[in-house]
């Protein structure tokens, strides 16, 4: 005897478009670097703040969370400061509509000379 066929498949729902991230990247947005604290420019520290940003639909920063700390309270500080209050971003698509979405956007301190 030959086994029973197995069920058929059930119609797969229409797949969804790709979500295209957030974009903070784009030269024309002329986002500003942060202000250096002073007290961490005394103290010479220096590092990379990773913030996690919630870029609404309207391209501003919705949320801003520290990912990985620069190691600095005061930097860490002035990079959810400046990209909450001045950043502007690309915002997510998904398909043609535009989305809400996190994005990772690194923010390095480093002194010269």
């Amino acid at each position: 005897p030959t086994p029973p066929a197995p069920p058929a498949a059930a119609p797969s729902p229409a797949a969804e478009p790709a979500i295209v991230p957030p974009n903070f990247v784009a030269a024309y947005l002329n986002n500003p670097a942060p202000v250096y604290p002073y007290a961490a420019k005394l103290r010479r520290e220096t590092g990379e703040v990773r913030l996690r940003v919630l870029v609404t639909v309207d391209g501003t920063a919705g949320d801003v969370k520290t990912e990985k700390s620069s190691g600095s309270s005061s930097l860490d500080q002035a990079a959810r400061d400046v990209v909450f209050r001045n950043w502007r971003f690309v915002p997510a698509k998904r398909g043609e509509e535009t989305v809400e979405a996190w994005v990772i956007v690194p923010v390095v301190f480093e002194l010269r000379g």
